[in-house]
Formats: structure tokens, sequence, C-alpha cells
């Protein structure tokens, strides 16, 4: 069982969006918050993470994009000290495409990493899911 402490932050994520969540309980009884959604923005600003194949889909640079514009928005988040602990669940094709990208700051802070797409679960399956992490 994970131990998620009071203030948490949690992302979960999928190549489209994330939903972002603090832990308003204590590390024995998980009461996750929403307080934030995410999606891609800007996409003439940023371009995808990582190289990319010559046959891409539209759908999969974005998908990149995304994982990258929130890369970096955990990286700056974590320089700024907006959180001490993040749980991040995530389809593990962006996992994988963060992971690269994410500060060291970040990584210090990462207490659990679930590779698993529960952007659009019910909260109480969200919770049961890091529960059992």
């Amino acid at each position: 069982m994970t131990v998620i402490p009071s203030d948490a932050l949690v992302v979960v994520a999928d190549g489209g969006s994330a939903r972002l969540f603090r832990n308003r309980g204590d590390a024995r009884a998980l009461s996750l918050h929403q307080i934030e959604i995410r999606e891609l923005m800007n996409m003439d600003d940023d371009g995808p993470a990582g190289s990319m194949p010559g046959e891409s889909t539209g759908q999969q640079i974005d998908e990149a994009t995304f994982a990258k514009q929130l890369a970096l928005a955990l990286n700056e988040g974590a320089l700024k000290h907006q959180y001490q602990y993040l749980v991040l669940a995530a389809d593990p094709t962006t996992l994988g495409r963060m992971r690269p990208l994410l500060h060291k700051e970040v990584q210090a802070r990462l207490l659990v990493e679930l590779p698993k797409t529960l952007t659009n679960a019910p909260l109480e399956d969200v919770e049961r899911a890091l529960r059992a992490a």
C-alpha cells in the first residue's frame, strides 16, 4: 500500500489531458480534491517531446506535445516549490514521453509512478488504484 502524504500533488494524465488533485486527507486516509484540468494548449509554440518518426500521425504529435507541456509544468512547479510530493498516474506511452523531461527536482518529489490510464475514471476508482499502487 502506498502512503500519500497530505497536500501531495496527484497528476492523472493521458496523451490529451490531465487532472490535478491534492490529497486533502492524511497518510492513512486518501481524499483527493481536483484543483485543475490541463489540456493541450498553444501548439504553435511547442513541439513534441523527443524525436518523432516521420510516419507519426497528428494525434501522436499532439500527445507527445502535451506530454512535454505537462512535464515542463511539473518542472516549473517543483522549482518554485509549489508541491513537496508528487504522484504521477498516466498511460505508459505518456509516462515514457515525460520521464526524460522531468527535472531532478521533480524526480526527487516523485513518490509513485503508476502506468495506468485513469483520466476518465471516477474519483473513487482513481483513489482505489492509488491505494493499491
